[in-house]
């Protein structure tokens, strides 16, 4: 296998244009995500993951304030999980909060049209979001109240409400899909740039999801508002990044484009949108092999040669739990709640259900925590089933070092996945006495990626969903900023052969476990 350099800039650019995935992707050079600004305070890039979370909660001025008006169909129905529009743009609402406190949207009915509070917000907000509006007398009003907005994107609406970007109308049809063909019937300067924000815009949409509705409103902000934070990460960096892949990578690039399952990596990374968290990291989980890992080992997180960066996000702030089976929590005590039934089972716990739609979807997850041989040693070891784009089902396994964090039941997690470090933060945010479920929340990070994300899971020993109303379990999704509706029920079907066991001299339960209460020591 060839181990040197390209001979030529044509091989070396042609080797590094291919390797193009969320979070190893280059960043594209044309003018929609190359930044420029314009005396309208106009930016174009729009490059970015859906499903991360922003280090939330920045300082904005006044005059850097976003203003968003969401007016949705009265009575009219989401797909997710049939909750009504107006429940979910709130929501959507109140999470734009954790991206920017600047930002602020305000949610109405079209039963709302003509009345003096709407125009009132409409005379001066940035963007008008219409969703499921398709009554006639509807249509028109907003039609005509909307001629000063700069910023409009309607979704599931009449066709005779028109999208408008950066003061640029533009229209898609199709009979199907939400968006089609791209009519311009604005300014021709604006059709490349429109056209990339739209299909942006709309496979996010597509998705149905919590995360991917509030980052189609990011986009928009992104682009034809003012710059996100959380945005930033992958906008054009020019020839230094092909400077230091070819100066520091060429033997991993070379390698991993001869190795069949990284070149089949590379193919599918590159069909993914670049905006695709989820299609990339399944890309990932399907043809995971050491030469992809030796690429983004030397590519992102040994160099950055993509000059990326990504914190751990602050928000939501979730309190953990403070006390178990009426008494206080201790370190020690947390640590046993995530080993859980770890001993009577071969498994900690199964998860259930989660809120990230590119992490916590994957079918059949079971945890593993156990104690390490060293002292003060914890782990964390998700076992996972992956279906791959072939149509195999593989099982998949990580490893994170787990560190107390200074408030109990809240914990640091590292792990190396596939080449790049990614680091977060755990809270235990409810156990039930009996073990019978629990609640955990994480703020993550994959600083070399450039990625930022949230998430929680909810597990129970045997994967199925709690029996009966659970007011307590309610109050925990409730502290977490989570709504019922935004879980993704994991498939529990089908899941034997996982590769299970914990390492020689591990060690489990130290103070309680199922069935034993607090001040019994366990030895195990």
């Amino acid at each position: 296998m060839a181990t040197t350099l390209p001979t030529s800039a044509a091989a070396a650019t042609a080797a590094v244009r291919i390797f193009q995935p969320t979070g190893f992707r280059l960043p594209r050079t044309s003018s929609v995500f190359a930044p420029k600004r314009s005396a309208s305070r106009r930016l174009s890039g729009i490059t970015c993951s859906p499903g991360i979370a922003s280090v939330a909660g920045q300082a904005t001025s006044p005059e850097d304030a976003v203003r968003i008006v969401a007016v949705v169909g009265d009575g009219s129905i989401s797909p997710l999980k049939d909750t009504p529009w107006d429940e979910v743009m709130r929501h959507t609402a109140d999470r734009l909060k954790w991206v920017d406190e600047g930002f602020e949207m305000l949610v109405f009915t079209d039963k709302s049209i003509d009345h003096d509070d709407l125009k009132k917000e409409l005379s001066h907000c940035d963007m008008l979001v219409n969703v499921a509006i398709t009554g006639q007398e509807s249509v028109q009003w907003l039609i005509h109240s909307s001629k000063n907005i700069p910023n409009v994107l309607c979704f599931q609406s009449s066709p005779s409400l028109i999208n408008k970007l950066g003061a640029t109308f533009v229209q898609y049809t199709g009979e199907q899909d939400l968006f089609g063909k791209l009519i311009n019937v604005g300014k021709p300067s604006g059709t490349e740039e429109s056209t990339e924000v739209l299909k942006t815009i709309s496979n996010a949409w597509e998705r149905h999801n919590s995360d991917d509705i509030r980052f189609c409103l990011l986009v928009v902000v992104n682009a034809y508002i003012r710059p996100v934070a959380m945005l930033k990460n992958l906008r054009a960096k020019g020839l230094s990044t092909l400077g230091c892949m070819i100066t520091n990578c060429g033997p991993q690039i070379l390698n991993c484009l001869f190795d069949p399952d990284c070149r089949k990596a590379i193919q599918c990374l590159n069909s993914c949108s670049p905006t695709d968290q989820v299609c990339n990291y399944r890309c990932i989980a399907s043809y995971e092999s050491p030469h992809l890992e030796a690429f983004s080992l030397c590519v992102l997180q040994k160099h950055n040669c993509l000059e990326l960066n990504a914190e751990i996000p602050s928000k939501p702030s979730v309190t953990p739990l403070s006390m178990f089976r009426e008494q206080k929590l201790s370190h020690e005590v947390a640590e046993d709640l995530f080993v859980g039934w770890l001993d009577g089972l071969e498994w900690s716990w199964r998860v259930v259900a989660g809120q990230n739609p590119a992490y916590d979807q994957f079918p059949c997850q079971y945890q593993l925590f156990y104690r390490g041989k060293a002292k003060g040693s914890f782990w964390y070891e998700p076992i996972f089933q992956v279906r791959t784009l072939e149509g195999k089902l593989v099982w998949r396994r990580r490893k994170y070092r787990v560190r107390r964090a200074s408030v109990p039941g809240t914990f640091y997690f590292s792990v190396l996945d596939n080449g790049v470090v990614s680091k977060e933060f755990w809270t235990i945010v409810d156990v039930s006495d009996d073990f019978s479920w629990g609640l955990f929340h994480y703020h993550g990070a994959a600083q070399a990626a450039g990625q930022s994300y949230t998430g929680a899971v909810l597990v129970t020993p045997d994967g199925s969903y709690p029996d009966g109303d659970n007011p307590r379990l309610d109050s925990a999704l409730e502290k977490c900023g989570i709504k019922k509706w935004e879980l993704y029920m994991v498939d529990n079907c089908s899941c034997t052969g996982a590769p299970l066991g914990t390492p020689e001299g591990s060690r489990l339960h130290y103070q309680i476990a199922p069935g034993k209460e607090a001040g019994i020591m366990q030895r195990i």
